[in-house]
């Protein structure tokens, strides 16, 4: 007879990328034995919808925030009479408002000691500088988890059958055919208010990859229409795409050319072959991880518009 799994919460990160970072250590503590109950972003529930993992979309007024930590408290508890007793609510995030709320809401936190929260954590991990995002999560969950295996490489999202069918959909509707076209992200994000995540050279790259045969598309987010339309002509656009569709879609291009934002780490992290175009701001600790990512961030500047088209024709169906 299999053990009961027992009911753990996980606050997750707030961008997309760090989502799609947090996946390994995720699937590893549901190895161990861990049923995962996820606070997040609306857009984690598409992101996840594969995984089966619930998630709890946070709201956003602290007040109403920690009574819903408080409900799930009490529910998980009267599933499992242990769930109060022990560490119960694991913090990817590293806050001290995150730690103050589980606090507030009768949990019991487990993260990183930063930003002076030591003394709300019920179990505290030292941290240190330098290591990768995946890195970071990874060793605070096998921290609490008590497991000291080696991160895989591969993150391992995996979109739910809806999505794979809404990709074939969106595929057949637009004559794309399954790695015959480059999946391209030139936006940089909303947290890129300055727009020093953005490539110059993305329009030129689109109109290069058109004129040699090659479908683009093009996927923007909300306010993101117009500027695709005006700055990329030749691309196909396909709006109102969720997250777990895009990383289906991600799945059967040739391959994905992404700025440094979270749709490069959301086609890394469903094992899609990526071409990552990093400018001079772009920290070691947000590349994007997977087998097929390939990085392109030049000593100082920006990577020169053949390299990047060099490296998107080195990508073999």
């Amino acid at each position: 007879m299999n053990a009961p799994r027992r009911p753990l919460i996980v606050r997750l990160c707030n961008w997309v990328g760090e989502a799609a970072l947090s996946l390994p250590t995720l699937t590893m503590l549901q190895a161990q034995g861990f049923e995962l109950h996820l606070i997040g972003k609306r857009w984690a529930q598409s992101l996840f919808e594969g995984h089966g993992w619930p998630v709890h979309v946070r709201p956003a007024k602290r007040g109403e925030a920690i009574a819903q930590l408080r409900e799930l408290k009490r529910q998980l508890g009267e599933a499992d009479a242990s769930f109060a007793t022990r560490p119960n609510y694991l913090l990817f995030t590293s806050s001290f408002s995150s730690a103050l709320e589980g606090r507030l809401a009768g949990l019991r936190p487990i993260g990183y000691q930063r930003d002076g929260r030591s003394m709300l954590l019920a179990h505290g991990v030292p941290w240190i500088d330098g290591l990768h995002a995946a890195d970071n999560y990874w060793r605070v969950g096998t921290h609490f988890a008590r497991v000291g295996t080696v991160r895989p490489e591969k993150l391992g999202l995996s979109p739910s059958e809806a999505q794979h069918e809404r990709a074939k959909a969106l595929m057949h509707a637009h004559d794309l055919v399954t790695h015959g076209f480059v999946l391209a992200c030139p936006f940089s994000g909303a947290a890129d208010t300055t727009g020093k995540k953005h490539w110059p050279a993305f329009p030129e790259l689109t109109r290069q990859l058109h004129l040699q045969g090659l479908d683009v598309v093009i996927c923007p987010g909300p306010g993101e229409e117009a500027q695709a339309q005006s700055e990329h002509p030749d691309a196909k656009l396909l709006s109102g795409v969720d997250l777990g569709t895009y990383a289906a879609l991600a799945l059967r291009a040739r391959c994905t050319v992404s700025n440094d934002t979270g749709p490069g780490h959301l086609a890394a992290a469903v094992n899609g072959h990526v071409v990552s175009v990093l400018g001079p701001d772009a920290a070691d600790m947000w590349w994007p991880q997977g087998e097929h990512v390939t990085v392109l961030k030049p000593a100082q500047g920006w990577p020169a518009l053949d390299e990047v088209l060099q490296a998107v024709n080195k990508v073999r169906p």
